[in-house]
């Protein structure tokens, strides 16, 4: 019997295995486009069908509303006939944001400054673990210790602010009571913001091209001329969008601010006073007891706080948008 012996394949030539290459990446290529296509879809989708849902039922609760739903100062939707309206809530929700974020920002600048530029190694890498750590600790536990250690000990710092401060009118605490006020809600909000506004800049700092900072230092600066001629200019676009990104947030708090704040709809500039409300803490709260129709009542007002955020959003996305050397592509 005659014995066969295997024919060796040619092994393909590099042009073919090339055209192989080309054909599977190809593919993959499609697939990747799809779903990330589908996904950025699903996600407009998802957007789209939220507005629809809070416009639709706000329309119902504001088509009923008895009062001026920009300029009324009750919350009564339960009322004959109902009368509601967002001033106080708009106006609580600015203001306690307005003060986190002038608290919160140069805190946060200096923390991450000091990280990127300051701090040796071995220290920064602990001290940046901590403070995105903050971020992960929940609402309801930043709340609680709120209402439970800083609402005692900003007593003594409300009287001071009064005895000293207080021929601003801001100031001017007019009412006695302990301090569960719009002041004591943008501290709580500050400390909660801080951990974002730290890191995102934090690693807009960490971008700044070296050559920058070398050529500096060789033109005799100081490392805080450095800073103020190099890394501040530099990171100013991702500075300004981290905090809005932060400011995002603050809006849109509600378990702290529910568990600190002692609502009240009456408008008042003199932040040390007890009282004020915010719009997802009036939503925590009076959820649970409203009708259908206080629901709309409150679905109305997240809308005006979904629209507040959105624009928020989109103001740090057209800042990211204007100036985009902080990622680093340029350096």
């Amino acid at each position: 019997m005659a014995s066969t012996t295997p024919i060796d394949t040619p092994p393909a030539s590099p042009a073919a295995r090339k055209r192989t290459g080309q054909k599977t990446g190809r593919a993959g290529d499609k697939v990747f486009l799809s779903l990330s296509t589908g996904s950025g879809v699903l996600l407009l989708v998802i957007m789209a069908s939220i507005a629809v849902f809070l416009t639709y039922r706000a329309s119902i609760a504001i088509s009923d509303n008895e009062g001026n739903f920009f300029t009324t100062l009750d919350w009564n939707p339960a009322g004959d006939p109902p009368v509601f309206g967002i001033a106080v809530l708009l106006f609580g929700t600015v203001v306690s944001s307005i003060i986190a974020m002038v608290i919160a920002v140069p805190v946060a600048v200096g923390i991450a400054l000091f990280i990127s530029h300051y701090a040796p190694r071995k220290l920064a890498a602990p001290i940046a673990y901590v403070v995105d750590l903050l971020a992960a600790v929940p609402s309801i536990v930043y709340g609680i210790w709120g209402a439970l250690f800083l609402v005692p000990y900003l007593e003594g710092l409300n009287l001071w602010l009064d005895q000293f401060f207080g021929w601003t009118y801001i100031f001017e605490k007019t009412e006695v009571g302990i301090a569960r006020s719009l002041f004591t809600v943008g501290i709580l909000l500050a400390i909660m913001i801080l951990p974002i506004v730290t890191s995102v800049s934090r690693e807009v700092f960490l971008q700044v091209p070296r050559m920058n900072e070398e050529a500096a230092l060789a033109l005799g600066a100081t490392r805080w001329e450095v800073i103020r001629l190099s890394v501040l200019p530099f990171g100013r676009s991702g500075v300004i969008s981290a905090s809005m990104l932060g400011l995002g947030r603050a809006l849109g708090e509600t378990m702290a601010v529910a568990t600190v704040l002692s609502p009240s709809f009456i408008i008042s500039a003199h932040v040390l006073n007890p009282g004020g409300g915010t719009f997802a803490q009036n939503i925590a709260a009076k959820f649970d007891e409203a009708d259908q129709f206080g629901r709309d009542a409150l679905i109305a007002s997240g809308l005006v706080l979904f629209v507040l955020t959105l624009l928020v959003n989109g103001a740090a996305r057209l800042i990211i948008a204007r100036r985009k050397e902080y990622s680093g592509a340029n350096a």
